[in-house]
């Protein structure tokens, strides 16, 4: 039986650009959280900050000890999603770069994976780290 992983990312960003930050959940197939992570990023636009939340996390997926065969991701981010999944054409140079970033990575980690849009409301732990991220660097 494949042993799959749920990551939940969301990147924060108040202004666009603006102070940003990411958050990830890491979870076992039955919702316990294996691991999260929270970072400021400094001045980002919030697309900027989605891609990175997705790259930081395969990141952290790096790091886990545990055996583990695919990786169910899950984005509040539909453009971002859609990117990934080749549904939408990337345009800004920058997330050209940060889409390539991601793919090379999750070519490195060897792992199969799937990526999901959801709302922002299923998205509450990634979504309240990345904002905690943010708030922690105003203080």
């Amino acid at each position: 039986m494949k042993k799959i992983l749920k990551v939940y990312t969301d990147g924060a960003s108040r202004g666009n650009p603006g102070l940003a930050g990411i958050g990830i959940a890491v979870m076992d197939s039955e919702d316990k959280i294996i691991k999260t992570d929270k970072k400021f990023l400094g001045t980002f636009t919030n697309n900027s900050a989605e891609y990175t939340a997705l790259i930081e996390s395969v990141k952290s997926l790096r790091s886990l000890e545990i055996d583990y065969d695919e990786i169910n991701f899950f984005l509040d981010s539909e453009l971002v999603v859609k990117q990934i999944k080749g549904q939408y054409k990337i345009k800004h140079q920058d997330l050209i770069k940060l889409s390539l970033k991601f793919w090379n990575d999750i070519k490195l980690l060897g792992k199969d994976f799937t990526i999901t849009h959801i709302r922002r409301e299923n998205n509450k732990i990634a979504d309240k780290l990345a904002n905690e991220a943010i708030d922690e660097r105003n203080q």
